[in-house]
């Protein structure tokens, strides 16, 4: 089994560690444990569903503008630095948005949403710099991490919101402890980095943005995000229009989220030990297309397979995204950039995604064609996996070949500096 070590001998390698998967515990749970309350929360502030709907996109578009900004904020304070202020920023976010008011709710919000880009831009690159031939167990870790806190906040939201003297807002603050405490551990580790500033990409961001093999990336990354966004914002209204229960259409949300942890967690695993990950994505997007298909022209007795494809296949896609990252780029800089380009862009599109066919249900009064644009954007998914799965990294500052093969085995690994 190989042995995880961290670079620096100032830091011990399991308070790195323990510091990612904390981090990672934080970069959901503070959003999914919203929409179990919305109902509550507009009532209090007699919302519209603009507004409602505008409080779970703000977290994402805020993904969008700050991911672009996270790398340049690494280049300045170094990414230990960073992700500490991150946190101070969460915490922050979680405490106004507790305060009365709409606009203490909505600047809230737009904080801990700013916060977590933060640590969605720079965690990858982290791994990729401090644990190079690591990349894959250490994404999937997070990324497994990421995704069982969130579905804890989920579950859990609705019965601490009817503790007695609790309510929606106690019940949303809670999770400031959880921030708390990866603060209490990144802190020390942040203190024993180096002070100096991460050093700069030598590809400018100009020139990553005219790498096409970046935008094969960014555009998986956005298009697999749309999906996944859209499709538990709407699958429960979906399932409940066809016949089902709202609880259990809310329990098939569950099962779909649930099922997805597997492929979050040994796809990136399997993924750092090929040295192409195009049988991969294409797996992944098998079961997507498989999953959509049978929503849009299968029997709704077979729901519960349906989901089955689409959330293993939603896990694989989003963790191969992240392993791209460190996979396809050289140094943790030019990581952080492709994440940031990649993230910022993908979650612009995620925001917008569910909107638009929401507006396309409204105007066609039928779920069907919504489905139908979801196969046809998880087709278009796969044909950019195939080229972002292909080995080589993104090009070389000097104008050198577009995909250029790492020297030695097939495995992927990067400078521990």
């Amino acid at each position: 089994m190989t042995t995880l070590s961290s670079p620096s001998g100032r830091r011990p390698a399991w308070l790195l560690i323990a510091g990612i998967l904390l981090i990672a515990a934080n970069m959901r749970a503070a959003i999914t444990s919203v929409g179990p309350l919305l109902d509550r929360i507009a009532a209090d502030y007699r919302l519209s569903s603009e507004m409602s709907g505008l409080l779970t996109s703000l977290p994402l578009l805020a993904f969008g503008a700050m991911s672009l900004l996270a790398p340049r904020l690494a280049e300045k304070l170094g990414s230990e630095r960073s992700l500490l202020y991150g946190l101070a920023l969460l915490l922050a976010g979680m405490l106004v948005r507790a305060l009365p008011g709409t606009e203490a709710l909505f600047a809230g919000t737009a904080l801990l949403g700013l916060a977590i880009a933060v640590s969605n831009v720079l965690l990858p690159s982290l791994i990729k710099r401090d644990f190079p031939a690591q990349i894959g167990l250490l994404t999937g870790s997070y990324s497994v991490t990421m995704s069982v806190f969130a579905a804890i906040a989920s579950g859990v939201s609705v019965p601490l919101a009817a503790l007695p003297g609790w309510g929606w807002s106690r019940s949303l603050l809670l999770w400031a402890l959880l921030a708390a405490l990866a603060f209490a551990v990144w802190l020390p580790i942040s203190l024993r980095s180096k002070s100096h500033p991460a050093a700069v990409s030598p590809q400018s961001p100009a020139r990553m943005l005219r790498s096409p093999l970046a935008w094969r990336i960014t555009l998986y990354m956005g298009l697999q995000s749309l999906t996944f966004y859209a499709t538990i914002t709407w699958l429960p209204v979906l399932f409940h229009e066809r016949g089902f229960s709202a609880a259990s259409a809310g329990w098939l949300l569950m099962l779909m989220q649930l099922v997805s942890l597997p492929t979050s967690f040994f796809v990136p695993v399997w993924a750092s030990r090929m040295r192409s990950q195009v049988p991969l994505v294409a797996i992944a997007g098998a079961l997507s297309l498989s999953g959509y298909a049978g929503l849009l022209w299968g029997s709704t007795s077979l729901s519960l397979l349906w989901i089955t494809l689409l959330g293993l296949s939603q896990g694989a896609t989003i963790s191969l995204a992240l392993t791209f990252f460190g996979l396809r780029t050289r140094t943790a800089a030019e990581a952080a950039r492709l994440s940031g380009m990649a993230q910022s862009i993908g979650y612009l599109l995620a925001a917008f995604g569910p909107v638009l066919l929401g507006t396309l249900h409204d105007r066609t009064g039928s779920w069907n064609p919504v489905l139908a644009v979801l196969l046809l954007v998880s087709l278009v998914v796969v044909a950019l996996g195939l080229g972002a799965g292909r080995p080589g990294t993104i090009s070389e500052p000097d104008g050198g070949s577009e995909l250029r093969s790492p020297a030695g085995s097939g495995k992927l690994t990067g400078p521990a500096r």
